[in-house]
């Protein structure tokens, strides 16, 4: 049978949780790529779309500036890529809304919910999937010194600590169980790793 050539790359990848028969569940993602910059995406609208290098990201900085104004009066916007409004929370728990006062709500992201025109855009690039055969996990994990490779390979790129998102490009693992992994060199009676919060993240760094 001839291989497939049309439709989109995914993957396979473990979940934490077990099926009907006791086994892994797995579930599929597209194939991971390489992860593109604002930079890329600018340099191929210029390229293909006749656009001026740059134009695409100051339209985007002055579209967000745009939308920032009035997400901040508390409009819904509906743009043909989705649909976008703030989200808000409290800093403690609310029982009785005539106790709360304005510094107890705080700014809590953007809520985006995608458009059709994604839907459409998308079915544009072929019909149907075809599998792109990602690494084992099981395989992955079950290499100590492949697994420490990849920790002092990431921690090298990054100067001294390393990333679940760093750790995961150098394993071949998922997000998943790169984090899973390196949570794991953090515990027992002698940690590898010291994990510490770094903003939204985690870094690791040896002991």
């Amino acid at each position: 049978m001839p291989k497939k050539d049309y439709g989109m790359f995914y993957e396979m990848h473990p979940t934490p949780a077990k099926g009907k028969d006791g086994k892994t569940l797995y579930y599929p993602r597209p194939a991971r790529g390489q992860k593109l910059s604002m930079k890329a995406l600018d340099d191929y609208c210029a390229k293909h779309f006749a656009m001026r290098p740059g134009e695409m990201t100051r339209a985007l900085d002055l579209m967000v500036q745009a939308m920032g104004w009035w997400l901040s009066q508390g409009h819904r916007i509906d743009t043909p890529i989705g649909s976008f409004a703030a989200r808000l929370t409290t800093r403690r728990e609310i029982t009785d809304p005539d106790d709360v006062n304005d510094n107890d709500i705080l700014y809590d992201g953007v809520d985006y919910q995608p458009g059709k025109l994604w839907d459409e855009e998308m079915e544009k690039w072929g019909t149907g999937f075809r599998r792109s055969h990602n690494n084992n996990t099981s395989e992955l994990l079950a290499d100590e010194e492949g697994l420490e490779r990849a920790l002092d390979r990431s921690i090298a790129a990054l100067n001294g600590y390393t990333t679940v998102d760093f750790f995961a490009r150098y394993s071949g693992l998922t997000n998943y169980s790169a984090r899973k992994q390196l949570n794991k060199w953090t515990e027992g009676d002698s940690p590898k790793l010291l994990k510490t919060r770094w903003g939204q993240s985690d870094i690791y760094t040896r002991i």
